[in-house]
C-alpha cells in the first residue's frame, strides 16, 4: 500500500467524524472515549467537529496496560489472560468509562497499530478491537486494517463512525 501523507489521512478521518458528530448531535447524544491504540486520536477528531461541544464529553488515553489497570480498574488478570489488545479489554475499558464520564455512548478501543504488542498470526498488526456501550445496545467489533500506523488508526476511526451510524439507524435511542 502506498503511504498517504498524514494530512490526507487526517482530512478524510476528520470529514467522517464530522458527519458522525452531526448525527450524534441530531439525536441529542453524547460520546466518551477510552483509547489505547488510538491514543486520543478519536477524542481529538471529535473535538474538531462543528458540533463537538454538543457531543464530546471527554476521554481517557490508556495506551499502557498500567493505565488500564490503575485508572480504569481493569483486572491485571484479564489483561494477562487476553492481552492488552483484545476484545475483552476493550469491553472492560468501555465499561469502566461508564463509571467515570457521564455520556450516552462509551467507546473502548484497543489494537495493534505497529509491531511490538501481542500480535500473532491470528491477530496481526492492524487488528483493532472496538467496544461501544449505549443504554439500549452494545457492539463489539474486531476488524483488521492494512497500512501504516496512521492509516490503521484512521481506518479504526472510520469504522467507529460506520458502526455508530448503523446502530443509530437500527436503534435511534441508545
Amino acid at each position: 500500500m502506498i503511504d498517504k501523507p498524514f494530512s490526507a489521512i487526517l482530512a478524510h478521518a476528520q470529514a467522517e467524524v464530522a458527519q458522525c458528530s452531526e448525527l450524534l448531535a441530531r439525536h441529542g447524544l453524547t460520546i466518551a472515549f477510552a483509547e489505547s491504540a488510538t491514543a486520543g486520536f478519536l477524542s481529538f477528531l471529535f473535538s474538531l467537529a462543528n458540533r463537538s461541544g454538543d457531543v464530546l464529553k471527554g476521554g481517557v488515553t490508556c495506551y499502557d496496560a498500567c493505565v488500564k489497570e490503575d485508572v480504569l480498574n481493569v483486572s491485571p488478570s484479564l489483561i494477562e489472560r487476553f492481552t492488552p489488545e483484545s476484545e475483552e479489554v476493550s469491553a472492560a475499558i468501555a465499561e469502566s468509562l461508564t463509571h467515570m464520564i457521564s455520556a450516552d455512548i462509551h467507546v473502548g478501543i484497543t489494537g495493534l497499530t505497529k509491531p511490538g504488542g501481542s500480535e500473532s498470526p491470528e491477530k496481526p498488526v492492524g487488528t483493532m478491537f472496538t467496544a461501544i456501550k449505549a443504554k439500549n445496545w452494545q457492539v463489539s467489533d474486531r476488524s483488521t486494517f492494512s497500512g501504516n500506523e496512521q492509516q490503521i488508526i484512521a481506518a479504526a476511526a472510520s469504522n467507529l463512525c460506520q458502526i455508530i451510524h448503523r446502530q443509530l439507524t437500527e436503534h435511534p435511542t441508545p
